[in-house]
């Protein structure tokens, strides 16, 4: 399922890894919002994890207002995701691309902002995996 997603590997750990991309994205004017550690979440309910994973949910809120105001079925996949996690001896960043969620939709108005997002993340991930 390579054409849903865009991944990277990484020698950085894990939080290295996550801080770069929170780096990387805010010099593009995207924000994460929320970064989950799940180690620590299913720890607090007594499942410990191997492997560390971390999903960040980020955001450009001008291309946000201006999905929903188009489209209100891309709420769904807002926000953006990027997931980082152990991966082969070293760390992998990826997210899910908005060119293939925006695809389900079917509302070809949304293409150039999927397009225009989706390479911001690129870039960004590709930035933050050095």
């Amino acid at each position: 399922m390579s054409e849903i997603r865009f991944s990277l590997h990484t020698p950085k750990g894990v939080d290295e890894a996550a801080q770069a991309v929170d780096s990387a994205l805010a010099a593009r004017k995207f924000s994460v919002l929320w970064a989950l550690d799940v180690n620590d979440k299913l720890q607090e309910k007594g499942l410990p994890l191997h492997g560390q994973f971390r999903i960040l949910e980020v955001c450009s809120a001008p291309r946000a207002k201006q999905a929903l105001e188009t489209n209100p079925f891309v709420s769904y996949f807002l926000p953006c995701k990027v997931v980082v996690h152990d991966a082969d001896g070293g760390t992998e960043i990826g997210f899910p691309r908005p060119t293939a969620l925006i695809g389900l939709v079917g509302d070809s108005r949304l293409a150039d902002l999927a397009r225009e997002v989706e390479q911001v993340l690129l870039e960004a991930v590709r930035e933050a995996a050095g």
